[in-house]
């Protein structure tokens, strides 16, 4: 067939179109997907998905609604699981290194493997802004993993199980905490947004994905 690749999908041989992204063949296939495939955008991280091409022996990871097929590709969904999480008020937590080091013990235990970097579906340096972060350097974390969709990727793979996705979360809250603070800003008001979340509200279900889909990423 023209314009077709073959593929597998947990084992299962189907021809799909070429252009498809893996999200969209495995609905062509006939799969219904009821989970793992959140905003579709590549922004939440929910379908993050392990691929192999025949022929080659790494195994690849990707976020199946931005990665088109490729012929011969052996496809498996990411595992769910959970992973170190700290419950904390990130409005009075100290931003230091410390702060790092009490709520994950663990980064302190990072061998610098490299494991994680391998497995970022984005290609993030995620060993270094770990490094980073257990250094204090909050500014210098919170840039390098701003693009991070909490997939938890990284987490699977770390040997001394550091929670990466977590900790960068909390380098970004302290870095905009500090920055804040830093430049005086008033505090923002749900009555200053009151004209925007209206239209909003007012908008059909086509109009909010059609705005979406055009919004500006920084």
């Amino acid at each position: 067939m023209n314009g077709t690749v073959s593929i597998f999908l947990f084992g299962k041989k189907y021809q799909v179109p070429c252009d498809l992204t893996i999200m969209s063949a495995m609905e062509y296939a006939g799969y219904q997907l009821v989970k793992g495939c959140g905003c579709r955008s590549g922004v939440c991280g929910a379908c993050t998905t392990l691929y192999r091409i025949e022929g080659d022996s790494a195994l690849k990871c990707c976020l199946a609604c931005q990665t088109k097929v490729q012929n011969n590709m052996y496809i498996a969904a990411f595992p769910a699981f959970p992973f170190e999480k700290q419950v904390y008020d990130w409005q009075t937590v100290t931003p230091s290194e410390a702060t790092i080091k009490q709520l994950f013990p663990s980064v302190d235990t990072c061998i610098g493997c490299g494991a994680c970097d391998k497995i970022c579906p984005l290609g993030l340096p995620v060993k270094q802004y770990i490094a980073c972060a257990k250094a204090g350097d909050f500014a210098k974390c919170a840039e390098m993993s701003f693009a991070c969709v909490m997939c938890g990727a990284c987490a699977s793979r770390c040997p001394v199980n550091v929670p990466q996705p977590q900790i960068a979360m909390l380098a970004r809250r302290l870095f905009g905490l500090q920055m804040h603070l830093k430049n005086d800003q008033p505090s923002v008001k749900l009555d200053d947004f009151t004209y925007e979340l209206n239209c909003l509200l007012s908008m059909s279900t086509d109009e909010l994905r059609a705005l979406y889909e055009a919004r500006e990423i920084e």
